[in-house]
């Protein structure tokens, strides 16, 4: 994980996407509308990186704080430094809980500032 962030603060989600398991799920730990679960490497892809192209402007900062990996866990706390299109500025901190299996990522539970993503992009869940 520490070198998919070293790529992901590059721009480079590749290594990322290359680590996912074809069934993974990745959950937002958040409450409300903010709660949701992606299933599915696919649909990670497709809605909720595809999300991200259109609320956040390119290039994306990734800073990673702290990694802690004890059997098939890995555990990242991390600050995102971007900006919406309109250029309001987002920079949500983050836990990220992954779970491993085979080599491949198989669960990824975020837990995020929630009340900063709704004062940011609004009360309905924009994925």
């Amino acid at each position: 994980m520490q070198h998919v962030f070293a790529e992901m603060a590059k721009g480079n989600l590749g290594p990322f996407v290359d680590i996912m398991a074809e069934d993974m799920q990745w959950s937002w730990m958040g409450t409300e509308s903010w709660t949701r679960t992606f299933n599915g490497k696919e649909t990670v892809i497709n809605e909720l990186l595809a999300a991200v192209k259109e609320t956040l402007k390119e290039s994306y900062e990734v800073i990673p704080h702290r990694f802690i990996a004890e059997g098939d866990f890995v555990v990242i706390e991390h600050t995102g430094k971007n900006t919406t299109p309109d250029g309001m500025p987002y920079h949500n901190r983050y836990c990220w809980v992954c779970r491993f299996s085979g080599g491949k990522l198989k669960e990824l539970r975020e837990y995020m500032d929630t009340e900063l993503v709704t004062k940011t992009f609004g009360a309905e869940n924009k994925s």
